[in-house]
């Protein structure tokens, strides 16, 4: 284990700590310097020579800081002479603009893959990224972690759920949300959403495909960002004379703010993951990162 460095990054210190300690290796300590025009400088005194890099760097708001800073990070490792370098990103920004949706607009994630592609790096370990299109930008070995296993045991463990009904907020969860549900051996629907391209707004069809009166409801979803979608379909699932609503993502881009009004809407509670350090965030990801790079490290 010598020859393995791991590097959390300013966005993902704890989780990359605890992701060293998963892998029995020190944590490399990466320093940030914030000036006052929001430019970012990194300092990393380590001997990085002939060291299997792992850099831990999750990529929320500020997303753009959040990237360049990861490419500091890799820079560094490469001209310091590392054998490999593995970037671990649990949330990876810009997944969303995987596409062409309206004429002119760039497909962001095509070129933050080509970035990653000016560091000689073979793979790269992701959590739960939002498409398939989006992972199928990249020209390297991804490993995508699914985190829904650890939110249904968490689920199950802590919820003491009541004929739980699980639910997506929209047609693009339906894969997700039936793994969900066949680890609880329950039922799961999805919600019809429907958004408007040019303005954002969205809609939610409020007659459901199965009853959900008096059924605890687990809603779950990879990202909360704004919130309004989760609120439309917590209204949606109130009108329909359901029990108690759990409401789950893996990954909370909400600020506090935005998650303190998503609780006052009458959940009963609010669970993440820690691809991102929120309140929210209960479900420690570490472990499972931790054994995908040591399939890739071969430790």
């Amino acid at each position: 284990m010598k020859d393995i460095a791991v590097l959390p990054g300013p966005s993902s210190i704890t989780l990359g700590t605890s992701i060293a300690s998963s892998l029995n290796v020190d944590p490399v300590e990466v320093e940030l310097r914030t000036f006052s025009d929001g430019e970012s400088k990194i300092r990393i005194n380590a001997n990085l020579v002939n060291k299997r890099c792992v850099v831990v760097q999750s990529t929320f708001p500020p997303v753009d800081s959040h990237y360049l800073q990861t490419l500091m990070m890799l820079s560094y490792c490469i001209k310091s002479g590392a054998a490999e370098v593995i970037p671990v990103v649990p949330y990876m920004g810009y997944a969303r603009q995987d596409r062409t949706f309206l004429e002119g607009e760039v497909v962001t994630m095509a070129l933050i893959s080509k970035l990653f592609d000016c560091f000689q790096i073979n793979n790269l370990v992701t959590n739960d990224i939002h498409s398939s299109t989006a992972l199928s930008c990249f020209n390297l070995n991804v490993s995508n972690i699914s985190s829904i296993p650890l939110l249904a045991k968490y689920a199950q463990s802590n919820f003491n759920l009541i004929d739980p009904l699980i639910v997506s907020p929209d047609q693009g969860g339906a894969t997700r949300a039936k793994l969900f549900s066949d680890i609880l051996k329950t039922s799961s629907i999805n919600l019809r959403k429907k958004r408007d391209r040019e303005t954002g707004n969205i809609t939610i069809e409020e007659n459901l495909d199965i009853v959900a009166k008096d059924r605890d409801i687990v809603l779950v979803d990879d990202m909360i960002s704004s919130g309004g979608t989760i609120m439309k379909a917590i209204d949606v699932l109130k009108k329909n004379d359901c029990n108690r609503i759990f409401v789950m993502c893996v990954h909370a881009l909400s600020d506090e703010k935005s998650l303190d009004a998503l609780r006052k809407t009458g959940i009963h509670d609010l669970i993440s993951t820690n691809s991102i350090p929120r309140s929210c965030s209960k479900i420690d990801l570490s472990d499972e990162i931790a054994k995908t790079l040591s399939l890739i490290l071969d430790i």
